[in-house]
């Protein structure tokens, strides 16, 4: 049974979505365009009537007009033109409009013209004609089967490429097929690893007639959102490309695998920018192919292994460092590498397969040559790929081995094998809010106003303090952020719009860095897009990776919030009522929901309060836990309300300090009967000045026991509780009670909600015992009795007690 599909379409996201004033986009039509020419793309999704731009992800596109539909507010039709050089491939695009800026989505450029799907076409003998080199543009509909025919030439090439799955709006797994007139199947599939879900295939005609391409979903499902861009004609198709990289900077003569042509060899020069990867599209005299190959770039030079090295006494001799570059072209195919290192030498050694598009699952070991002893050995750390940390343990030949889990093998199945050094790596980003999706991903500051985020940070092989990077705003903004600890991964980053700042936005590189100067580590934000996840398995499908963070600048809003900035610290197991007061203009006046997203070590926070109608300000509860960091914090509310749907602020930065307690307490565990008094005993230290008396309350005493708060002053060294208990209160062993003080600095309160820690045990009166009457006695002589003394008045220790209670439990007297 398949699994049941969620499809995360991040645009269509509820009504109740606390981003409902924000644009959606939902999707983008039509699903592709040919390159070289002027197109019209509907944007279709949610409250995009005010849209001003389309922001575009890659060059090659110039907007000429933007029209919002007059009766539909969820659609704008935007006329573009695309370059004749624009890179084919999948594009990425989202708007913005005067009150915000949608989530992303992506659309297909292509080399040829669009002819459109005409049912009906379901029958095989009612086969829609085409010509060749076109893209047909369909819909699958459950059950559906959509056939075209096309005349061909004996000797030609016929290829057939889909896009479908790759669209991110469902899960639709396409299946293609080339048939002969007679419905001999020459050709047919289903998923091919160069597009993951998708298909592609290509044959050579065996004889001058029809040919007809079926185009289904596999099993046979489908619905309106089920759209398809069918390639159909003479390019090139292959599968792979070997080697599967190269060296930065130097011309590779790459070879293209898996046409039914026969291989294609290409040159190309690769970048030298720092990037590590790269798409190379195969291209003869008949068409470039519509999907390019992943081709990895290095600092290594290339190695290719030589058959036969199927065993460690075959294994192919390589320089080292180098990338080592193979294909398991048959089943069963186990391919050695031997190579020399020294000791202490550490690499991370990466075999691609998957992520660079082929069919092959690799499991990767690594050997010490001199005794056959299998060193490490990996086969899914990389998703189907295989990774492993390598640390040289002495100086020595060494070999790597590289087979397919399942044993298989084919000419495609290509594999690269990197020795990469252990670098610095730094990664940003924004914590996702919900899962799977693009909520507050983006940055949209109202004019006059501010907005803020937690900037999460993932450091891999350093550590240190980090610092924002100097970057181009859109105008009219600037930014507000300190550094981001050496033992923290989040920091909170402000954004605020000047009053007369002009609506526009970006695409911004955002970056941060080491803070040292002498060493040059460096990274940027980075997002995922989930688009179609399965469940139960939560299998991701279709996403999309960005590196540029919206930023953009948005019309007024009719309100702001503001923390009153606390003139006392919050101390360790303390509490604080952080003040957020909200300016609201005249005639405006809704609930604020006010949040505290980013919380210093050992602060706790409500999830979010409210400033109801009618009110402008708030109480926001905060708590420090016995281990909260030291120190001077940044932090700032963010609030949002409903100003035609919902819409977003913040406060500005502010400080919370937080510090140690003022006072200390150890309270002695004490003893009661019921009905009777007692007294709970503390010690107090007076750990700082104080100015005014604090106020001391004895906190977790059960039902009917009570105590009279005390005061503490600079020079008080013992608190004496008096405790009184009904003969109706809980009898038992009480343990969590504890003081809470209340110190008062610049006329606020500094809370101590946890201070000392104590028992109180509440005992059931005992039986009285029985009297014994005494033996008559012979009377003696009356003595005068010296004037008694009067009693000393003594408060019995916790151990004197303790023995009393003993007498009195045995039936002794004192």
């Amino acid at each position: 049974m398949r699994f049941r599909i969620l499809l995360m379409l991040l645009a269509a996201a509820s009504a109740a979505s606390v981003q409902a004033s924000d644009p959606t986009l939902s999707v983008i039509t039509p699903r592709g365009i040919q390159r070289g020419a002027e197109h019209v793309l509907t944007f279709s999704g949610a409250r995009l009537k005010d849209a001003e731009e389309v922001l575009f992800y890659e060059p090659g596109f110039e907007v000429v007009k933007i029209e919002p539909d007059e009766k539909n507010a969820n659609i704008v039709r935007v006329t573009i033109k695309v370059a004749a050089d624009c890179p084919l491939g999948e594009k990425t695009a989202q708007v913005r409009t005067r009150t915000g800026i949608s989530d992303y989505r992506t659309f297909f450029v292509g080399a040829l013209p669009a002819v459109a799907e005409k049912e009906p076409n379901t029958e095989f003998s009612a086969a829609q004609p085409i010509e060749q080199n076109v893209t047909v543009e369909g819909v699958v509909q459950n059950e559906d089967v959509d056939y075209f025919v096309v005349e061909a030439k004996k000797g030609q090439r016929l290829s057939v490429e889909v896009e479908g799955m790759r669209f991110g709006q469902t899960l639709f797994d396409p299946y293609i097929a080339i048939l002969d007139e007679q419905r001999f199947e020459l050709s047919a599939v289903d998923d091919s690893p160069l597009v993951r879900q998708d298909a592609v295939t290509s044959i050579i005609v065996p004889e001058d007639g029809k040919y007809i391409i079926e185009m289904r979903e596999s099993g046979y499902g489908g619905n309106g959102n089920c759209r398809y861009r069918l390639h159909v004609g003479q390019f090139p198709r292959p599968t792979a490309i070997y080697p599967a990289g190269g060296k930065a900077g130097e011309e590779v003569e790459f070879t293209f695998i898996g046409d039914a042509g026969g291989p294609i060899k290409q040159k190309v020069t690769l970048p030298n920018d720092g990037s590590t990867e790269m798409q190379i599209f195969a291209q003869d005299d008949r068409g470039i192919s519509p999907s390019g190959h992943v081709a990895r770039i290095s600092v290594d030079p290339n190695a290719f292994e030589t058959e036969p090295n199927n065993a460690l006494a075959e294994a192919t001799v390589v320089a080292f460092p180098s990338a080592f570059n193979g294909v398991l072209s048959a089943a069963g195919d186990h391919d050695y590498f031997k190579f020399t290192a020294k000791k202490g030498q550490t690499y991370e050694v990466e075999c691609y397969g998957r992520r660079i598009r082929t069919g092959i699952d690799p499991v990767m070991h690594i050997f010490r040559v001199k005794d056959g002893k299998t060193l490490s050995g990996n086969d899914d750390s990389r998703g189907p790929d295989s990774y492993i940390r390598f640390k040289v343990p002495e100086d020595g030949e060494y070999a790597v081995r590289i087979m397919d889990h399942l044993g298989r093998g084919d000419t495609d199945f290509i594999y690269r094998i990197e020795f990469q050094p252990v670098t610095p790596k730094l990664t940003l980003g924004i914590p996702r809010v919900r899962r799977y999706s693009q909520d507050r991903q983006r940055i949209y500051v109202a004019k006059g106003n501010r907005f803020a985020t937690i900037i999460s940070a993932s450091r891999a092989n350093f550590g240190g303090e980090l610092v924002l990077e100097d970057m181009q705003l859109p105008a009219g903004l600037s930014l507000v952020a300190g550094a981001m600890p050496s033992n923290l991964n989040t920091m909170p980053v402000m954004f605020e719009a000047a009053a007369d700042a002009p609506l526009n936005g970006a695409l911004v590189d955002f970056r941060a860095k080491l803070n040292d100067e002498s060493k040059d580590i460096s990274g940027r934000f980075q997002n995922r897009a989930d688009f179609v996840i399965s469940q139960p398995g939560q299998s991701l499908y279709v996403w999309k990776d960005v590196q540029r963070l919206p930023i953009v600048v948005i019309d007024e809003l009719p309100y702001s919030i503001e923390i009153v900035q606390p003139k006392v610290p919050i101390v360790r197991d303390g509490s604080m009522q952080l003040k957020i007061v909200a300016k609201k203009k005249e005639g405006w006046d809704e609930q604020i929901v006010v949040q505290f997203p980013f919380r210093p070590p050992g602060i706790g926070a409500s999830s979010s309060v409210k400033i109801p109608k009618g009110k402008s300000e708030v109480l926001y509860p905060l708590s420090a836990n016995k281990n909260a960091a030291i120190g001077n914090w940044p932090v700032y509310a963010l609030g949002y309300a409903n100003v035609g749907g919902n819409a977003f602020c913040s406060t500005q930065m502010a400080t919370l300090e937080i510090s140690e307690p003022y006072i200390g307490l150890t309270i002695q565990r004490a003893a009661v009967e019921l009905g009777q008094e007692t007294e709970i005993v503390a010690e107090v230290q007076v750990l700082k000045d104080l100015a005014a008396p604090a106020k001391v309350h004895l906190v977790g005493l059960p039902h009917k026991i009570t105590a009279e708060p005390l005061e503490i002053t600079k020079d008080t060294k013992e608190l004496v509780f008096k405790v009184k208990t009904a003969t109706d209160s809980p009898a038992g062993n009480h343990k969590n009670i504890f003081c809470q003080i209340v110190v008062t600095v610049n006329s606020e309160p500094i809370t101590h909600a946890r201070v000392g820690g104590t028992e109180l045990r509440v005992d059931k009166p005992l039986p009285k015992p029985v009297a014994v009457v005494p033996k008559k006695a012979e009377p003696k002589p009356a003595a005068v009795a010296a004037a008694p003394k009067p009693p000393v008045v003594k408060r019995l220790t916790r151990l004197e007690k303790l023995r009393l209670e003993a007498k009195k439990a045995a039936g002794g007297a004192e």
